[in-house]
């Protein structure tokens, strides 16, 4: 029983990506950020100018740290430089550094090594600074080793390369968190493919079943009806026997044509070019050829030994076809010349072939009643001549011809058209 479908909701919004946010928005995720620094400079009482700039500097490019890396970039190497300028602005310029810095860690502007030793770099040039201008009190003989504040000097460089390594550790495990589940998905959605195409081979199989178990077997029956015929019922004339002889030639060759169908139809989901071409002799021997160009004059002959008249005219020079040309010509003609003996039996049927340098041009005329009765009454064929053309690349259409006011089927297929 299939699953009953889902109740009708309203469409849902798409969410959008943390990559995709405007700017407007994530301008409003960094506002606190801004306040805060605001109220650490007016209780600090700071005016430096180089300070404030540099404090903007780290803080405004935030916006723009998911979707380009340029400024996430600009915004670790301001919050070094405030740093090193004005060291107590700690809360603000190390919450945008390493907003910064995980915003690059995570869109992968470098390899996470380069971008973790670029920072460890920067730290160290302003723990540098600062023992070179002083910031640090190392006592009167000026020698950071000697001087009781060396822990305390000395913790700057180390800290800093602790946050910022465990800031990119921190980017890179989500990074590859991300990629990851992008793999699971599009393994889920090839395993689903694989799925759908197993189903489709297995739908195949089964058709291919039914067709052996219906078809092949009613064949099969009229084939050996017809061909006992002529030794069990007594008084046959010469036409009667022949006429069970070509029945059952009919059937045998119905029959043929059905197992190479029933064959592709098994092995269309496993079968390449390659491995059609490499098969062994006794696998193709199993296989009866397709009919082609080389057996219309066979199929006109039976045509005419039912009792139909028809003619064949070719223009040009037959050039190398494909198989599938070939046979959809073939079918084409077979099937015009059915519809000719079912709907208009007794009519003289015209088959022209215009063998062009691009395509092959068929026409096919009779001069038995016209539409709209024939065509109310065909089914079946005229459709699977046009899907047969469409397949080749090709074109096909019916109808009235002017010129017997009989039935007109004319198909243009290039020559290397394919499916």
């Amino acid at each position: 029983m299939s699953p009953s479908p889902p109740p009708a909701t309203s469409p849902k919004r798409p969410r959008p990506s943390a990559a995709a946010l405007p700017p407007v928005r994530e301008g409003i995720v960094v506002l606190p950020l801004l306040c805060l620094g605001v109220l650490e400079v007016a209780l600090g009482e700071i005016s430096s100018v180089p300070v404030l700039i540099t404090l903007g500097a780290a803080v405004l490019p935030l916006p723009w740290r998911r979707t380009h890396p340029g400024p996430a970039g600009l915004a670790v190497a301001a919050a070094l430089l405030n740093f090193l300028l004005r060291p107590e602005l700690l809360l603000t310029v190390s919450l945008a550094g390493i907003a910064g810095l995980y915003a690059l860690a995570r869109r992968r502007a470098a390899h996470p090594v380069v971008v973790a030793g670029g920072a460890v770099a920067g730290a160290l040039l302003v723990h540098g600074g600062h023992l070179v201008t002083g910031v640090y009190d190392t006592g009167p003989g000026g020698s950071a080793l000697r001087a009781g504040a060396v822990l305390s000097s000395f913790a700057e460089p180390v800290v800093l390369s602790a946050v910022i390594v465990a800031t990119v550790s921190a980017a890179d495990a989500v990074r590859g968190r991300e990629d990851a589940r992008r793999e699971r998905e599009a393994a889920r959605l090839r395993f689903t493919e694989l799925e759908r195409r197993g189903a489709v081979v297995a739908e195949r199989a089964a058709i291919a079943r039914e067709l052996h178990d219906i078809v092949a077997h009613s064949v099969s029956v009229i084939a050996v009806r017809a061909e006992s015929a002529t030794y069990t019922t007594p008084g046959l004339s010469p036409e009667a026997r022949d006429g069970f002889r070509q029945i059952a030639e009919t059937a045998r060759s119905t029959m043929t044509e059905l197992r190479g169908l029933l064959l592709v139809l098994r092995e269309e989901g496993e079968r390449t070019e390659g491995a059609e071409s490499g098969r062994s002799g006794a696998t193709a021997g199993r296989r009866a050829p397709q009919p082609g160009l080389d057996a219309l004059g066979e199929l006109l002959e039976t045509h005419r030994s039912a009792g139909g008249r028809v003619e064949l005219r070719t223009a040009g020079v037959r050039p190398a076809l494909s198989s599938s040309l070939e046979l959809a010509v073939y079918r084409t003609v077979q099937e015009a010349l059915t519809n000719a003996r079912r709907h208009a039996p007794g009519c003289s049927v015209r088959v022209d072939v215009d063998y062009g340098e691009e395509r092959v041009a068929l026409r096919i005329t009779d001069d038995g009643p016209g539409p709209p009765r024939r065509a109310e009454r065909a089914g079946h064929g005229l459709i699977g001549m046009r899907e047969r053309a469409a397949l080749l690349g090709g074109r096909l259409r019916h109808g009235r011809d002017g010129g017997t006011g009989g039935f007109l089927i004319e198909a243009e297929l290039p020559r290397r058209g394919t499916a």
